[in-house]
């Protein structure tokens, strides 16, 4: 199957971009806010999650304006919340995946009413013979923790204080860092407008009022793989939408006093047969500054050639001014095709409307 796979980079220089919830160890004051962070050996590893990577990319998605996006109704029950868990219509459901089941609290109070208006406007579950069923899709796309290129001895803790207020001042204190974030994606296109409804987790994507839909929309029906398809047409649409939003990602927290770019600094992307990351080793570091290991990434390129594993070419997004001397680095090799972040994501999208086959290679 045909991947787009992509390392990217994430300059921040003083920031705090996914905070834990946990006290500062040591801290001078009670009211503290640390970061995440992976202790090593060698070090303190500042990182964000996949999680927090994936709603900073759902909040690029669904406030860009010019990106066109469906997005799906959320419900909440209780102490689970679930989306309508509908692909057919709604490209969050199809491109980031769901898990929706009927609830089987037996408590009163907790069970939900057939009769909550919020509930009806939701896409009801049935099986073929009537009855409540669950519905699950592993999602096509797939992020990784993003994760400081280099350990750091101490993240820095910063004390201040309310003195607005009359009285005495509210001290408060808070953990950033400077670093830079390495993170990875991967979207497989086979399963993009792809739906399932298989008898197995994370492919019973369809229930029998989804396959109705399915019927109803005009998608075709692969019988012999319990499946049903989107026109490349419509599947493209949902690509592009979803790998432009990269390109101009926003969010993180404490951007009021850590104001960070987080749209990548440093891009390298392609389409690929295979689902592996092959460009994971192409940055090192020098002193927590990034390395570009040019040799490294001719090796890769080279070795995705002689496989036949390397679909598209090779598109490396760069910012201007960021790390002059490893981008004329990058100017050294001549088969890649050097732009910004954004334009490697949108050159992806424009080699893919001119190359469908790809969708399904």
């Amino acid at each position: 199957m045909a991947f787009v796979t992509s390392m990217f980079l994430i300059d921040a220089p003083a920031s705090a971009l996914n905070n834990s919830g946990e006290p500062i160890p040591g801290a001078r004051t009670e009211n503290t806010s640390s970061v995440k962070f992976i202790r090593a050996k060698d070090g303190n590893y500042p990182y964000v999650s996949a999680q927090a990577f994936r709603y900073w990319l759902r909040d690029t998605l669904e406030n860009a304006g010019d990106i066109e996006w469906v997005k799906a109704p959320i419900y909440r029950e209780d102490k689970i919340a679930y989306t309508d868990a509908n692909p057919i219509y709604y490209w969050d459901d199809d491109l980031l995946g769901y898990m929706r089941a009927p609830s089987k609290k037996k408590k009163e109070k907790e069970v939900v009413s057939a009769d909550d208006p919020n509930l009806q406007t939701m896409t009801p579950l049935e099986d073929e013979d009537g009855e409540p069923t669950t519905v699950t899709r592993a999602a096509p796309f797939r992020a990784s923790t993003l994760v400081s290129i280099a350990p750091l001895d101490n993240i820095t803790a910063d004390w201040g204080s309310m003195t607005r207020q009359e009285g005495d001042p509210v001290p408060y204190e808070h953990q950033f860092y400077r670093t830079t974030l390495r993170g990875a994606i991967s979207l497989n296109l086979g399963l993009v407008g792809k739906f399932y409804y298989r008898r197995r987790t994370g492919f019973q994507n369809l229930d029998k009022i989804r396959r109705d839909l399915a019927d109803r929309h005009g998608l075709e029906h692969l019988p012999e793989e319990f499946a049903y398809r989107f026109s490349q047409e419509e599947r493209l649409r949902r690509i592009a939408s979803l790998l432009r939003a990269i390109g101009r990602l926003q969010g993180g927290a404490k951007q009021t006093i850590h104001y960070t770019d987080v749209a990548p600094s440093a891009v390298i992307c392609a389409v690929i047969r295979g689902g592996n990351s092959p460009f994971s080793y192409v940055f090192g570091h020098k002193n927590g500054i990034p390395v570009l290991q040019a040799e490294t990434l001719q090796a890769v390129i080279n070795d995705l050639w002689s496989d036949n594993l390397l679909l598209s070419p090779v598109y490396v997004g760069w910012k201007p001014g960021y790390l002059p001397d490893e981008y004329a680095k990058l100017m050294q090799i001549s088969e890649l095709n050097v732009v910004t972040p954004r334009l490697a994501f949108e050159s992806i999208v424009t080699w893919l409307v001119a190359n469908p086959g790809a969708l399904d290679a």
